[in-house]
């Protein structure tokens, strides 16, 4: 059964009338939003739209069923942007579904991932009770930040339905430098050196097998005078200069096309040696190895469990999240929030 409510109460509804719900917003992390037989499917494709926007407060609250890429048409018109970069959002991902997934994209190295933007949720519980956590803008920031607790949660907690963001202003210009090195070895001290140094890269990403690419970003005389900075202390390099293209590419997960499963494993730069030993297919190390995006098969998924090395997928499992989450404090909070458990854990 496919539930598709247009407003808050027709959600209150859903949840109330119905032992086992899974919400779906773009669709596009399918091993998440696929209802297992005993679930109902609710659909938040109609629950869309922005409701409020400041440009001049760098604040916006939207429904939580509204495409990323209709956002980022709003804060363009104002030369304004997400700087989590949020991913799969050429692919029609939504604002609540980036928030359940917990996911940011290249971006996150300079300015942080989605939880330090999100400033507030409002979203309907397993009691059907309607719930406030954060605020609408930056100045409302004292307190436990509830409205956290909902980053990467994956519907846990309740179906989330107005979702408020602070914004940052665009780059004036971007500039991005692509180096090869011979072996990873030679790669993995470069990437070091890149994460001590003050250079406010805006993205530090490894390519398998030893290629790194650096994105730069602001004030044009800025960005052309770190660039050369950066060519002096890497020695050669590629630059690209219209890069924007390319990095949409990245967020949108292109590298991955025609692997049968996708999964994100966070990560650490002295654990990538071990990571490239697996048998993983097209990857992609994100915000200097902190995290990694791969395509692979059921191989390397039980590869990954077997040296039980926590992960997401976003596509070609039937058991997304491993592991699954058991810490006392994620039960207490499921405990008041969905005694009755309504919504899955993965």
């Amino acid at each position: 059964m496919t539930l598709r409510p247009e407003g808050l109460e027709e959600v209150r509804e859903a949840v109330l009338a119905h032992p086992h719900l899974r919400v779906r917003g773009g669709g596009t992390k399918p091993a998440l939003s696929t209802p297992k037989e005993e679930e109902a499917l609710l659909d938040l494709s109609r629950l869309r739209g922005l409701l409020e926007y400041e440009p001049e407060e760098f604040v916006f609250t939207a429904l939580a069923g509204t495409p990323i890429a209709e956002v980022e048409e709003a804060l363009k018109a104002h030369g304004q942007y997400l700087p989590f970069d949020p991913p799969l959002a050429g692919r029609g991902a939504t604002l609540g579904g980036t928030v359940a997934a917990g996911l940011s994209g290249p971006l996150r190295h300079r300015y942080g991932g989605l939880r330090d933007f999100l400033l507030g949720v409002r979203f309907v519980d397993g009691e059907g009770r309607v719930v406030r956590g954060g605020g609408k803008v930056v100045k409302n920031a004292a307190g436990f930040p509830f409205h956290r607790l909902m980053v990467g949660s994956l519907g846990a907690f309740g179906v989330m339905v107005e979702l408020s963001f602070k914004v940052f202003p665009r780059p004036r210009a971007t500039r991005t430098l692509r180096v090869r090195r011979e072996t990873l070895r030679e790669a993995l001290a470069d990437l070091e050196r890149l994460r001590l140094l003050p250079l406010d890269l805006l993205a530090l990403d490894l390519v398998p097998p030893a290629t790194l690419e650096l994105r730069l970003g602001g004030f044009r005389e800025s960005v052309e005078a770190r660039l050369g900075r950066l060519l002096g202390l890497l020695g050669e390099g590629e630059v690209l200069e219209e890069d924007a293209p390319h990095w949409e590419g990245v967020r949108d997960l292109a590298f991955l096309e025609g692997s049968p499963v996708w999964v994100k494993v966070p990560t650490k730069p002295h654990l990538i040696p071990e990571l490239e030993g697996l048998p993983l297919g097209p990857r992609r190390y994100l915000d200097g190895g902190e995290v990694l995006y791969a395509g692979t098969a059921e191989e390397g998924l039980k590869a990954l469990r077997e040296r039980g090395l926590p992960h997401l997928v976003l596509q070609g499992a039937q058991e997304p999240l491993h592991p699954p989450p058991l810490s006392a404090f994620f039960a207490k909070v499921k405990e008041a929030l969905d005694p009755k458990g309504r919504f899955p854990l993965g």
